[in-house]
């Protein structure tokens, strides 16, 4: 039978930047999502009301599972020249899709699992009803920031989490404990929109990631003016964190290479695309999300909004 530190050294070989084992117990403050619900900050996305009892008890989701891996798998890269002027995409969208890319590598990690004995090993990349930060924490990864993020000490948060749900018993590691934002308030103090309403509580109806593509529809005016030169996502709570400031490393990861396919862009980019050309353009990336509609919509958001002389000329 596999042990904790076997599955920890084949994470690592697989690419994760760290791992780390808990139960798939509640987390200590689940209830917090009711409240978060109950506030309306999740807007139009309705799945998360609908997960809600799953998400404060990951026992429902697999019930089977004795033991929780939980990996990170580091997406940060040097930016490309132009990617720091409007329109701007979040990092973590600027190569394929994360969602494909580290399921593979946690496919991967289930086969391993598997043929240390375990007869479920069930693997989840940010779909699903899963608390992955909560876990994440309690797997002594991290804590989670003022800015809603799991940061980890010599490494910040520019990382996905993925977790693989498993009937080994391994042994679990001692959760992460300490806050170590202190009294630092730069991210709440750089949302534009300001959707940090406080300390670790995102109202996602005024995030610019969910604007860019969650929400359905014509974005907001108040909103939409305030959107920095944000085409998809939005990177201001990570880029002013002093820990990813100080210790932000490039990933290993090819695939999450950014193909610059948004720098300096025309603003008649997407109106000039059909259907077919989007899907063959960005069918593997996280742009599909919003659709080709949608980024119709983020970029003359995000040229309008852009900062002067920041914008494409």
């Amino acid at each position: 039978m596999i042990t904790a530190e076997d599955v920890r050294v084949r994470a690592e070989a697989l690419g994760f930047a760290a791992c780390g084992f808990t139960d798939p117990a509640p987390p200590p403050h689940a209830d917090n999502l009711d409240r978060w619900l109950a506030r309306g900050y999740a807007g139009t996305m309705r799945y998360l009301h609908r997960q809600a009892r799953k998400r404060k008890d990951p026992r429902r989701t697999v019930p089977e599972a004795l033991s929780v891996v939980v990996v990170l798998h580091n997406y940060y890269a040097d930016d490309s020249p132009g990617e720091d002027r409007a329109p701007k995409v979040a990092r973590y969208a600027r190569g394929a899709d994360y969602h494909t890319v580290t399921l593979a590598r946690l496919e991967a990690l289930a086969d391993f699992l598997r043929a240390g004995g375990a007869t479920v090993a069930r693997p989840y990349a940010d779909a699903g009803p899963v608390p992955e930060r909560e876990l994440a924490q309690r797997a002594g990864l991290g804590w989670i920031g003022k800015n809603t993020m799991l940061i980890r000490p010599a490494l910040g948060s520019w990382f996905f989490i993925g977790s693989v749900f498993t009937d080994l018993a391994l042994a679990p590691d001692p959760p992460f404990t300490t806050d170590h934002c202190g009294s630092c308030t730069r991210c709440l103090d750089a949302c534009p929109t300001g959707a940090l309403v406080e300390a670790r509580v995102l109202d996602a109806t005024r995030c610019v990631s969910y604007l860019t593509i969650e929400h359905k529809g014509p974005i907001p005016q108040e909103l939409a003016a305030r959107m920095d030169g944000w085409v998809f996502g939005c990177d201001i709570c990570n880029e002013v964190c002093p820990w990813n400031q100080r210790f932000a490393a490039p990933g290993t990861e090819p695939a999450f290479r950014s193909r610059a396919a948004l720098a300096n862009a025309d603003p008649e980019l997407f109106e000039r695309m059909n259907e077919a050309e989007f899907a063959r353009r960005f069918g593997d990336t996280p742009l599909a999300r919003p659709g080709l509609v949608g980024m119709r919509r983020n970029l003359r958001a995000a040229l309008a909004s852009a900062p002067t002389g920041a914008s494409h000329e």
